[in-house]
């Protein structure tokens, strides 16, 4: 898709007023050919100028003439009168009527091979004819009729006329004019009439018509747009290794690669306003579904590859990759619509600023004075507002999720959370308060606190199926388990990760949240029940594996949160006494069984995260259970 030639300008329309690139010269001969509607323009002129032939036909006009003669001896009066008449309108001569449309063109009166010029009034026709009889005779024979001695000498020739009409439009030049190899089309910075842009075009039309395809050529262009591509897959492999392993993040990526250099290539084919595309829209898709880092490299491959259409590539990488950076800011957390709007205004201010300061400084300087140089501006600015339904239809198409999906998921008026609050509140409760430990820790150690949000929410919904089974839902201090065995039980409790995951994928919830539900217990253990089923067989459980939980273990620094957050807010509610020392002691051994048991180890959680994650989990316990730090005495 790339172009055949070396960039020297694009071509121009009416918004373009001045030529704001280098001097553009011809690099070999070639002639302004004249556009089709030039060329019917000028048909059109020649067959209304074109004249009309007649032709000079004597036999009929002798028969008529002969015929009077006979009145010589018959009626020697009427003779008289009528024979100088009739002579002084055959002298003029008498010409064929013709349509109104034409009867004022310049006529030929033909006589063998030989024509002279007249014009079409200094002859009688028959109704003229008639008209001059009935004056000059004043109803002397009212019964008499003319017809009888009058007839057409001068005919209307077609074909002398479309002869001499063909041929006028066969002269006609399909060229306006020539230019010669060296000559300058256009100076940088002149003004641009309508006859100048007609020019250029045709330059750059015939610039493209006569590119002769060369393997070299072509082999160099593949290699760069190799080159960037890969730089892109590097990129994503070493510092993204998460989307390097989704064939689907990849696939997006690249597919924002081609949609936008085939748009460039579109664009520049028909001689459209390249800088009136919305480039800027690439920084925010991939923001709103990736990180800051991934959008800003994916969007400067992609503005290197569209360079390659531009005759200034400083300029447009300039114009592009700055405003494209501005989005990011607006952009970094995507939770307001009004985000979008705040985006395209900071895209056109920054347009504007980088515009005058490089014309100014590096360009052309009386482009900033013409007001049609912005449009191009306006119009991109303007299309960053697609992100709104592009967003839309990549989490359908691609089951991404974004700011705003995850917003509309926290919603408790969704279909799933109403059923958690009213059929299980015990364990909607508890939701709640995961979902405010974990968004708070997400929040200082780095990481999506409305994805942890989100997750937390819908985490346990696997409970709705046997909400009796579980503490928090248990009224009066009754528990069902008291009545089966602890492999029974801990089946049940396991159970309610695979009905979570089953009720999501059934609710039609995006892969990110089912993620939460699957990892929440990792590959851990229902330890009371194991407990328990040790002390009633006094020997190590040869099924031990059927009170694990299936996993896997978290992945991420959100699903890692999650678990720690789901872990301490259930043991807090079986603690005796809310106290400091043992909300320190219950939060320190939850993360530390956690630890032990490598649930961690596929998550990016550091150290240094774990610590201040008891802090707060510490802090919010203590806050939440009043509890106090008690002084020695």
């Amino acid at each position: 898709m790339l172009p055949n030639i070396q960039i020297r300008g694009h071509k121009v329309d009416s918004f373009t007023a001045i030529w704001p690139y280098n001097d553009l010269i011809a690099e070999e001969d070639f002639f302004v050919r004249k556009s089709d509607e030039e060329l019917k323009v000028e048909k059109d002129r020649i067959s209304q100028e074109a004249p009309l032939f007649f032709e000079i036909q004597t036999k009929e006009r002798e028969n008529k003439l002969a015929r009077l003669e006979l009145l010589r001896t018959g009626q020697p009066d009427k003779y008289k009168t009528l024979k100088p008449l009739f002579d002084s309108i055959y002298k003029k001569g008498v010409i064929e009527n013709v349509d109104e449309l034409v009867i004022k063109k310049n006529i030929f009166i033909s006589n063998g091979n030989y024509a002279e010029p007249a014009t079409y009034f200094d002859f009688f026709t028959i109704q003229t004819a008639m008209e001059f009889l009935s004056v000059e005779l004043q109803n002397k024979y009212p019964n008499f009729n003319y017809l009888e001695f009058l007839t057409i000498d001068h005919v209307f020739s077609k074909e002398r006329t479309n002869l001499f009409l063909n041929s006028k439009l066969e002269q006609i030049s399909v060229y306006k004019s020539g230019i010669k190899a060296g000559q300058t089309l256009a100076k940088q910075g002149e003004p641009l009439t309508n006859s100048k842009r007609t020019l250029l075009n045709r330059y750059f039309y015939f610039q493209n018509k006569n590119v002769v395809f060369s393997w070299v050529h072509f082999f160099a262009k593949w290699g760069l747009t190799f080159i960037l591509s890969l730089v892109l897959l590097v990129f994503l492999a070493f510092f993204r290794r998460p989307i390097f392993g989704q064939n689907k993040q990849v696939a997006f990526l690249y597919l924002l690669l081609l949609v936008t250099v085939y748009s460039t290539c579109l664009l520049y084919n028909y001689g459209l306003m390249i800088m009136a595309l919305p480039f800027t829209l690439v920084p925010i898709l991939v923001r709103v579904f990736f990180d800051g880092r991934t959008a800003l490299f994916t969007h400067l491959m992609i503005i290197l590859h569209c360079s390659f259409f531009m005759p200034d590539k400083l300029s447009f990488i300039l114009l592009e990759l700055i405003p494209g950076i501005g989005t990011l800011f607006a952009v970094a957390e995507m939770r307001k619509r009004q985000q979008i709007l705040n985006a395209a205004a900071l895209v056109f201010l920054f347009y504007i600023l980088i515009f005058i300061s490089y014309q100014l400084g590096f360009g052309t300087p009386q482009a900033v004075k013409k007001i049609t140089s912005y449009v191009p501006f306006l119009i991109s600015s303007t299309l960053v507002l697609l992100a709104y339904p592009l967003i839309y239809l990549t989490e359908k198409f691609f089951g991404f999720i974004s700011d705003f999906k995850l917003l509309e998921l926290c919603d408790l008026n969704q279909p799933l959370l109403r059923r958690l609050s009213k059929d299980v509140p015990g364990t909607f409760q508890h939701s709640l308060q995961v979902a405010n430990l974990a968004e708070e820790a997400i929040y200082y150690i780095g990481g999506n606190s409305l994805l942890v949000r989100a997750g937390a929410m819908y985490h346990d919904i696997g409970k709705i199926e046997n909400p009796n089974f579980f503490t928090e839902n248990q009224a009066h201090g009754f528990s069902p388990h008291q009545e089966m065995e602890p492999l029974e039980s801990a089946k049940i409790i396991i159970n309610h990760v695979i009905a979570g995951v089953e009720l999501a994928k059934k609710s039609k919830l995006p892969e990110p949240i089912i993620d939460f539900i699957r990892t929440h217990h990792g590959t851990t253990s229902v330890r009371y029940f194991l407990d328990l089923f040790k002390k009633q067989t006094h020997e190590l459980p040869t099924e031990e594996s059927k009170f694990k939980y299936p996993g896997p273990i978290p992945f991420s620094k959100e699903t890692a949160v999650l678990m720690i957050a789901d872990g301490v807010e259930a043991a807090s509610r079986s603690l005796k006494t809310h106290d400091a020392l043992s909300i320190n002691d219950l939060v320190d051994n939850i993360i530390d069984y956690k630890i032990a048991n490598n649930q961690f180890i596929n998550s990016d959680i550091t150290f240094k995260d774990i610590t201040t994650i008891k802090k707060i989990f510490k802090k919010r316990l203590m806050n939440i259970y009043h509890a106090r730090i008690e002084y020695p005495s």
